[in-house]
Parts: structure tokens; sequence; C-alpha cells
């Protein structure tokens, strides 16, 4: 009789335990099931899963500028004249190895799967005689210094539906570089002076001038004396 006691308040603790168990269990679920219902709730209420761009935007700082945008790119007259013309000109010769497996660029060499390019600095656009596509014929004028920079720079981008499928160069170093090497294949144009101090004495003149407009206009304005338009 003792033994059967036993056996029941054990089975009996056991139950009790078991029973412990679940209960916690199922508020930790309905707990969770809560949060997660009030997460979706909340987000529709305050669309939170569809940011929207407000009507007016905050204040505007002056002079902010993106982090983004990085420093103007020199100019290619800048870029043929940043180093002794030698220099750039093997440093054309050395780049023009990613160009070599498409074009021949000695006089009278054939043409492969561009060009034969001799002579193409200051001649015609589409001048040789390949298979250029329309787009690239409907181009005109010749190959200039900036043309062959905007050229090498994204073909593509430049005239769309090339047949060039070269991706272009993105440093204007490296199209200045390799222009001035097709310069000394066949052709001879002038290389564009660049001067810093002379480009920024151009842009201080501009600005002393129009202070020079502003002045002269308030000056007739005031009459004749220069000195009754301060008065």
């Amino acid at each position: 009789m003792t033994q059967d006691n036993s056996s029941q308040s054990e089975a009996a603790s056991q139950n009790g335990g078991g029973d412990l168990f679940n209960t916690a269990a199922g508020w930790v679920l309905f707990a969770a099931g809560l949060g997660l219902g009030l997460s979706i709730l909340s987000g529709k209420y305050f669309h939170g899963d569809k940011p929207e761009r407000p009507e007016q935007l905050g204040y505007v700082i002056e002079g902010a500028v993106e982090e983004s945008a990085g420093p103007a790119e020199m100019s290619m007259a800048e870029a043929l004249n940043m180093m002794p013309a030698a220099e750039l000109l093997a440093a054309g010769e050395k780049a023009y190895s990613k160009c070599q497996s498409c074009h021949t660029i000695d006089a009278g060499g054939a043409n492969g799967i561009g060009p034969n390019l001799a002579g193409v600095m200051g001649g015609p656009v589409a001048g040789k005689a390949f298979g250029y596509s329309a787009e690239l014929k409907a181009l005109g004028g010749n190959w200039d210094w900036d043309r062959m920079n905007d050229w090498l720079k994204n073909p593509k981008a430049y005239v769309s539906g090339t047949k060039m499928s070269f991706a272009g160069l993105s440093k204007v170093e490296d199209r200045a570089a390799i222009a001035m090497y097709l310069n000394s294949k066949g052709a001879n144009l002038p290389v564009p002076t660049f001067v810093a101090d002379a480009a920024a004495g151009a842009a201080d003149g501009e600005a002393a001038a129009a202070e020079g407009e502003a002045e002269a206009v308030v000056t007739a304005e005031a009459g004749t004396d220069p000195a009754a338009a301060t008065e």
C-alpha cells in the first residue's frame, strides 16, 4: 500500500513539472506572437515598410557638397602638359598595348578588328577604308585632342551604336598619353598650351570686368561725379 502511494506521488510530481513547463512555453510563444503582431501593425500604421519622401525637404546648407563628388577632372590640355612631351610619348606607347590587339598603327599597316590608326589624329572621323558604323560616319569632323579624349573615355557613350567594344580609359592622363602617341604616328597636331596661372588670371580678369561694369552702372545712375555714387 505504501509503495502504491509513493508511485502515485512520484507520478503526480512528474505531471506537475510537465504542466509547469508547458505553461511557461505557452506564455513564451504567446509573447513572441504578440510582439510579431505589434511589429507588423506598427509598420503598417507608420508606413515603415514603404518609406516616402517628404513633400518639403529640410534646410539646405549653402556650400555643402556631396561626399561622392570628387575633384573635377583636369582638362585634356592640362593632361598633355603635365610632363615633358618625351615622357608622355613613352607613356602613350606603353598604354597603347591595350589597343594593339585590334589596331595596327604604322603607316601602310593592315586593318584588324579595327582600322589602321596611322595619321588618325587630325584626320577625318571614319576616314579610313573600313566598315565603320553608320553612327560614327554621321559624326563628321576631324579627330582633334578634345574629341579623341571624349572617344577614348567611353566610345559607346560618345557614339551610340559604335562597333567598338573597348570600354574606355577612366584616367585623362592615360587618354592624353595615347593621343600623344597616336599624334606621333603620321600626324603632327600642335599640342595645346596650358598655364595654370594664366587660367586663374583669366577668371580674375572676368570677375574684375564684371565689377567694373557694375560700378559704371552705379556711377551713371548717380551722375557724372564718381564720388556722388558713394554718398
